[in-house]
């Protein structure tokens, strides 16, 4: 339980008093209750402030007459500076307190950005089991630039995880023009690259232009189908049902959102993989706020060798959790780079949930090599 605000200063003025009353009346401690005040202001309202202010006055009234100095000089300085201290003490508590409104106010629109931009994702969609995790290096706002969202479609489930280039509210902005763009492309366009080329185009109406956006736009179909166009983003790390750990790097990675403008017509990549999970694949994505986490020694984070473990056991939320522990004990520090991770496990319908690992059924040809 929280102290009352009024506990601390009105101990001070006691132990003041009982140092006057020790001391006898040689000594001039009238001045000191204005201890009670200025220490008020720290985390009480005006109106504490004010209370210690005034019992602050009563004591020293109370020991100017007590050691015979009422009505003296010295008591009505002691009565001046308790009421300079007061006021003093006041101003502060007051500005405090309007810092503290404008804090709580910034928490709100924070809350409401992560209410917004991360929705919650279902623990599955389709033929997908769905874990998903979000860490902001800003305490002021709790959300960043990066970003993940997952969404039923025509041809089955449609992924984006990207990371907007830079830091502060422009990077927000961004990040929702992107998250917006694939909501409204993703469950009605039958084509991904319909999708893909949707968020390339909003960035270059609704916003300056001067940001880039790495990403990934993917697509599961109830077969196990993925389709992949990566645009400069760190590549995904695949488990596969067997326990073979890869990442599934494209072959020609295309540019990042916002700078596919820059490159000649003829010279743009698609950056597009296809391959095809099994029951039980799980596919980790993730921006660069983990792969460059670094530890004391500043090295960084080895995702394939550390995460690829972790991925088999547990229901994607439990598996992201040991993750983010493994990711601070490897730091041993806090996080100074936003972190978007989306755990996908395969699972179609009939399925059983079997960690990967086990032993599953293994998987289609076109699968990366360990």
């Amino acid at each position: 339980m929280a102290r009352a605000p009024s506990a601390l200063p009105l101990a001070v003025m006691l132990g003041v008093a009982i140092v006057d009353a020790a001391t006898g009346p040689e000594y001039n401690l009238l001045p000191v209750y204005a201890a009670g005040p200025a220490i008020a202001a720290a985390r009480g309202s005006v109106r504490n402030v004010l209370a210690m202010g005034g019992v602050a006055v009563v004591l020293c009234l109370l020991f100017a007459a007590k050691a015979e100095r009422f009505g003296e000089l010295r008591m009505y300085v002691a009565l001046v500076a308790i009421a300079y201290v007061t006021l003093a003490a006041v101003y502060a508590a007051w500005t405090r307190l309007r810092t503290e409104r404008r804090l709580v106010d910034v928490e709100e629109v924070a809350k409401t950005l992560e209410d917004v931009l991360f929705a919650p994702l279902p623990p599955a969609i389709g033929p997908v089991r769905l874990g998903a995790s979000y860490v902001s290096a800003s305490r002021a706002t709790r959300v960043g630039g990066d970003l993940y969202e997952a969404v039923p479609s025509p041809r089955g489930v449609r992924l984006v995880v990207a990371d907007v280039q830079g830091k502060g509210l422009g990077t927000i902005r961004c990040a929702a023009v992107v998250l917006a763009a694939f909501r409204e492309a993703g469950h009605d366009l039958d084509d991904l690259a319909e999708v893909d080329g949707r968020i390339e185009t909003a960035l270059e109406r609704r916003t300056d232009g001067l940001r880039f956006v790495t990403g990934i736009v993917a697509e599961v179909s109830p077969a196990g189908r993925l389709v992949m166009f990566n645009h400069g983003h760190p590549a995904p790390l695949l488990l596969t049902a067997e326990g073979r750990v890869a990442f599934v790097e494209p072959e020609q990675p295309a540019p990042p959102f916002g700078l596919t403008g820059l490159v000649n017509p003829g010279d743009r990549l698609d950056g597009i993989t296809r391959l095809t999970l099994g029951p039980g694949d799980r596919l980790l994505f993730y921006t660069d706020g983990l792969s460059e986490a670094r530890d004391g020694a500043g090295r960084f984070y080895p995702v394939d060798e550390r995460a690829g473990p972790l991925l088999g056991a547990g229901d994607p939320e439990e598996v992201l959790d040991r993750l983010r522990a493994d990711v601070a004990a490897f730091t041993g520090a806090p996080p100074d780079d936003d972190s978007a991770l989306l755990l996908v496990e395969f699972l179609p319908r009939g399925a059983a949930p079997e960690p990967p690992g086990a032993g599953g059924t293994g998987s289609g040809s076109e699968r990366p090599a360990a």
